[in-house]
This record gives structure tokens, C-alpha cells and sequence, in this order.
């Protein structure tokens, strides 16, 4: 019974909102889709940047080149203090993809590692490195469905 636990509580440490600094961050609860559109639509708060480093172990200038977002930007975004739509949504798209990794290697410490190691599946470059576009975030996607059943990747 112990083991169940701690394998939800750790999804839910890897949640795409928790991922982002949780309501105390975001001021919601999405639960679905729509919530996540209006979140990004409005702008989410810059701390859910610092949120995300600490989270991944990244520094802020690969966050900032996994979102293809220039580190400045983002420093600026951190002083104005919300992101604005395009970014959020990059954003939303990382922390999406981190959840659903840790969904798959059911261990988010195991999906943080599989995202940023080359893998040979993706050319030999780590998932995170694809996430600064629609097409290689769709990649990784479905890399982590075929490894999900089973499937080389």
C-alpha cells in the first residue's frame, strides 16, 4: 500500500501545474484543457519560470533555450512579472510533457533524466532539446507512447 502512495504522490509532485509553482503560482487549479487555455491566455506569472528551473535542475538560460525564448526575455518577464501568451504557452507545453513523462516512467526523477539525455530514438539529441518547437514537442510525445507500449525508443 506504501508503494501506491508514494507512486501517486510522485506524479503529483510532477504535475504540469506543480511543475509551474502550483495555485500559490499560477492563482488557479487547471484541471483541463480550457483551464490551461485561459491561463495561458491571460499570462502566467513569471514566477512559474524559477518554479520550473528549480524543478527540472536546469539553469535559466536551457530553460530559456529549450523554450526558444531569449534569456533576457526572460529576465524581463521576470521583473514585469507575467509572461505573455506565446511564452506561457511554451511553458505550459514543458511542464505538459514533463507530466507526462513521469506518467510514463511512473518516477518523475527517472522522467527529468530521460529528458535530458540524448536518446537515440529523437537523432541522438535529449528530448528537452526538441521542446523549442511544436513539431519536436510532438516528437517527444510520441516517443514517450512507444516507449508507454512498449515499442523501441
Amino acid at each position: 500500500m506504501s508503494i501506491a502512495i508514494v507512486s501517486i504522490e510522485n506524479r503529483a509532485a510532477f504535475s504540469a501545474a506543480t511543475v509551474l509553482g502550483g495555485e500559490l503560482v499560477l492563482h488557479a487549479q487547471p484541471r483541463s484543457a480550457l483551464d490551461w487555455i485561459s491561463l495561458v491566455r491571460q499570462g502566467i506569472a513569471a514566477g512559474a519560470v524559477d518554479a520550473a528551473v528549480r524543478l527540472v535542475g536546469i539553469g535559466q538560460s536551457e530553460l530559456a533555450r529549450a523554450l526558444d525564448i531569449p534569456e533576457r526575455t526572460l529576465a524581463r518577464r521576470k521583473k514585469e512579472g507575467v509572461l505573455n501568451r506565446d511564452e506561457s504557452g511554451k511553458l505550459v507545453r514543458l511542464a505538459r510533457i514533463i507530466e507526462r513523462a513521469a506518467e510514463v516512467f511512473e518516477d518523475g526523477h527517472a522522467a527529468l533524466d530521460w529528458l535530458k539525455a540524448p536518446n537515440a530514438a529523437l537523432g541522438g539529441v535529449s528530448p528537452i532539446s526538441l521542446l523549442d518547437t511544436e513539431l519536436g514537442a510532438d516528437a517527444v510525445m510520441n516517443t514517450l507512447g512507444r516507449i508507454e507500449h512498449g515499442v523501441f525508443a
